[in-house]
């Protein structure tokens, strides 16, 4: 697997990301599932994290990406779950 390289480092955080709404209700579908996979891929793009696999189920998402070192991966998780919350 191949590192990402900044002015002066070498770097390989990827991470395994999965959340679920509230009591696993099954809400992810249709309208909503596509509204959601595009808020994340707009968070994905503000922050330069690389979405190297990713699903939505009916009742959780799963995400495999890649964070740049200078994002914690609690601020990504943070804006991807808060805006799509907040927008749909």
């Amino acid at each position: 697997m191949p590192y990402s390289r900044g002015s002066h480092t070498a770097f390989h955080h990827r991470y395994h990301i999965v959340w679920a709404p509230k009591y696993r209700f099954k809400v992810l579908h249709g309208e909503v599932r596509l509204r959601v996979r595009e808020i994340i891929r707009q968070v994905c793009s503000e922050l330069g994290v690389k979405i190297i696999h990713g699903a939505l189920s009916r009742d959780h998402v799963h995400m495999f990406v890649e964070i740049p070192p200078h994002i914690a991966v609690s601020d990504f998780v943070r804006r991807a779950k808060g805006r799509s919350s907040r927008k749909i």
